[in-house]
């Protein structure tokens, strides 16, 4: 990939990331109203930058996404909060879901908490609709 390329990757980036944190409320209920329910608007939402940053400190160099990890506390009562690390997608990518899995292990791992990844698939190749990760070795 060029400079021209990761530049541009970036100023594409860079108005989603605006918009998540000014509507990120409307956001989720726009395109994850379900989730949007279980969420306890009243005690508020924070933004984890430096939490998310520590976890993809290993990715490739020079490649930026428009990912968001907000901490947001559930309705159910709990003192637990859910990380949700909110990915948008604007062209198809091969390694994509390996990339979204990688994320949610490592901060699973890293902070202990429950995780759930969403992702905004913003390119126009309907072909391109990933759903899982995994993999297999010798049939298994």
């Amino acid at each position: 990939m060029s400079d021209q390329d990761d530049r541009h990757r970036a100023d594409h980036d860079s108005p989603w990331k605006m918009a998540l944190e000014a509507y990120f409320k409307e956001f989720l209920e726009l395109l994850f109203p379900t989730i949007n329910q279980h969420v306890d608007w009243s005690k508020g939402y924070s933004f984890l930058d430096k939490e998310l940053q520590q976890i993809t400190v290993g990715a490739e160099s020079g490649r930026r996404y428009a990912d968001k990890l907000i901490k947001v506390y559930a309705k159910d009562g709990s003192e637990t909060w859910v990380l949700i690390h909110v990915e948008v997608q604007g062209e198809p990518e091969v390694e994509f879901s390996e990339r979204m899995f990688t994320y949610q292990y490592r901060l699973r791992d890293r902070y202990g908490m429950e995780v759930v990844s969403l992702a905004v698939l913003a390119d126009t190749r309907k072909s391109f609709r990933p759903t899982t990760f995994h993999y297999e070795r010798w049939g298994v």
